[in-house]
């Protein structure tokens, strides 16, 4: 009779000699390993970063990294998809965070240039006072939204997420996503005019 119980211990045993066979730069094992591993480990991906592209390109560079590091492994240490799993993981996180920064800077430059086309020569503190009392009045309203709606603008306008983006990371239909935006929209717009 089959023991589904050894199953791990022989495809763990598989996976170590493939890794090995990696340390030394055998291209042929590096694929037999991607083709046993990569949807497990796409998976993985696709749950940190939650978009299809960005997990397709956070398993490239953890195989690279796999290529790479594989004579790092130890098997004493930790079962390979463990190990394979945290490189997955870290790649992901990584990938997250250079979004957020590329998005930032873009944010950053769109400030810079909006500050150069607006201002005069010299800061109106008039001005500066006003933008402030507008950011804290934003925030008010924000705070008075759904917390759903509040995620969705969120994502929407500080990840850059697109509608589908936003219905596919939220395992929402894409109708009720771009209904929440425009709800969501409206009541801050209300909100907003009522505080000016």
């Amino acid at each position: 009779m089959h023991n589904p119980g050894m199953q791990p211990d022989t495809r763990d045993l598989e996976l170590t000699a493939l890794l090995d066979r990696v340390a030394r730069q055998d291209a042929a094992a590096l694929k037999s390993l991607f083709d046993l591993t990569s949807a497990l480990l796409f998976g993985l991906a696709l749950r940190v970063v939650r978009n299809r592209e960005w997990a397709e390109d956070v398993v490239q560079e953890s195989y690279l990294s796999i290529w790479r590091s594989a004579g790092d492994y130890r098997a004493s240490l930790s079962p390979p998809m463990a190990w394979m799993g945290l490189i997955v993981r870290s790649r992901a996180l990584d990938h997250l965070r250079r979004r957020v920064a590329e998005r930032a800077d873009r944010t950053q430059e769109l400030d810079e240039a909006l500050a150069e086309t607006l201002e005069g020569d010299t800061p109106d503190p008039l001005d500066e006072v006003q933008a402030s009392q507008q950011a804290r009045a934003l925030h008010r309203c924000l705070q008075l939204l759904e917390v759903r709606q509040r995620q969705v603008l969120s994502l929407a306008y500080l990840r850059d997420l697109s509608h589908n983006e936003l219905a596919e990371q939220l395992s929402l239909p894409l109708g009720t996503v771009k209904t929440w935006i425009r709800r969501g929209l409206i009541q801050l717009r209300g909100c907003m005019a009522g505080t000016t």
